[in-house]
């Protein structure tokens, strides 16, 4: 994996990249901005990442500056892309059994506490909206948590009860594959034909709405996309995830679920991976796959063979790049369809393989606050874009959470089949 990274890296700087140097009025408008409002970004996975590439080092790695070949993320980076919150992704994967993901998820949240308590000056853990406004007033970056799939509460409530005691702000209601009470975007759907939540998902759903859990629906079916909707009493999110009308994957949102989103006082907040946001990518990857597919049967037994085959066929057929733009291009259209209240940023950096060009890593976003301003945004649409949308959003799964206060705790378990 890390050799792919390193050859993506140096084929990405051996690319021009656009024009997107900034004025200086540019970037003194920039800085005004993340200054009164938080830059906060919705799914970073540096924490897998760094149990991915450092191992046990992960504990004691110096983190102010990191090789940009094998890491988006440093403090140096978060510095200069001038982040004010992160919601940290602790990621496992939806493969491992049950039990085994609540012990990844576990160390997970114990490596991003960590953050805090070895890098005070810069970091601080946050839960609610208030804290991620205190920390960017201390100059401080908020720190907050995400758990990226339903599996990792293994069918237990009281799971989803101590990742909240521990400080974990969203559960993604599915990863790539689908669980016993959610649909998968990218999985065959077990509910229903167009794929759901089951009763004992909907159950989840309202006890996150009680704990002031946001509920995100990234990675999940169209149908998920429904379901909770209509179930959740709060906001919703969708932590890292882009326009379907511009790139047709199935876990970017609909036109008419930005609808529903708009309606619930949600939030998409936009993913930057190139097989997400860009169609020709997208279709591209279909293809590779398929030359993959028809190497290994026309070539069985001769490797080399096979490489040679589809070095050839990538030579012939380069991949598409996405750019700054084409990240600008899914923000304007969910803040079209949707309205500028509900759209943020969900970058995903540190869990892709290739990023767009011109947004090499986590200092990249005042390249996109650039690109926007040349687009014609306002100073007031560009702070909520940054951080006053997803902080509204917070603020509004707290109430919820408050009014929920005389409810008692979920006690179900999953119908078994």
């Amino acid at each position: 994996m890390t050799t792919c990274r390193t050859l993506a890296f140096a084929l990405l700087l051996s690319l021009p990249v656009p024009a997107l140097a900034q004025t200086a009025a540019e970037a003194a408008r920039i800085d005004r901005i993340l200054k009164r409002t938080p830059l906060i970004d919705g799914h970073n996975d540096w924490a897998e990442a760094l149990v991915d590439k450092a191992g046990d080092a992960r504990w004691t790695l110096d983190l102010n500056r990191l090789d940009p070949k094998d890491y988006d993320t440093d403090i140096e980076r978060l510095r200069r892309g001038r982040v004010g919150g992160q919601f940290w992704s602790v990621y496992v994967s939806a493969s491992l059994p049950g039990l085994e993901q609540v012990k990844a998820t576990l160390e997970q949240i114990d490596l991003v506490k960590r953050l805090a308590l070895r890098y005070p000056q810069h970091f601080t853990l946050a839960r609610t909206a208030a804290d991620v406004r205190a920390a960017h007033r201390a100059g401080r970056i908020a720190s907050l948590i995400g758990a990226e799939g339903g599996g990792q509460i293994d069918e237990s409530l009281s799971v989803l009860r101590a990742y909240h005691d521990l400080g974990v702000g969203y559960l993604t209601l599915t990863h790539f594959k689908s669980i016993s009470w959610a649909d998968s975007a990218t999985d065959d759907p077990k509910h229903g034909p167009r794929g759901g939540l089951t009763e004992f998902g909907k159950t989840v759903v309202r006890e996150m709405n009680r704990l002031g859990m946001l509920v995100d629906l990234s990675h999940v079916s169209e149908g998920v996309m429904r379901d909770a909707l209509l179930t959740s009493a709060a906001p919703v999110i969708f932590s890292h995830s882009s326009a379907r009308a511009l790139c047709d994957h199935t876990r970017n949102v609909p036109d008419d679920v930005l609808r529903l989103v708009a309606k619930n006082g949600g939030i998409v907040m936009v993913n930057f991976a190139p097989q997400y946001i860009l169609e020709a990518r997208r279709l591209w990857g279909g293809a590779r796959a398929a030359e993959e597919a028809r190497g290994k049967i026309l070539y069985t037994g001769e490797p080399d063979r096979a490489k040679a085959a589809m070095a050839a066929w990538l030579t012939a057929n380069p991949e598409p790049r996405a750019t700054v733009a084409t990240v600008a291009d899914h923000v304007e259209r969910i803040a079209r369809i949707a309205g500028h209240d509900h759209v943020g940023l969900g970058g995903d950096y540190d869990g892709l393989a290739v990023l767009p060009e011109g947004m090499d890593g986590v200092e990249s976003y005042p390249r996109l606050f650039a690109e926007l301003i040349h687009r014609g945004w306002t100073d007031a649409e560009l702070a909520k874009l940054a951080g006053g949308n997803i902080l509204r959003v917070m603020e509004g799964a707290e109430e919820v959470a408050r009014g929920m206060r005389g409810w008692l705790p979920a006690t179900a378990r999953p119908a078994k089949p």
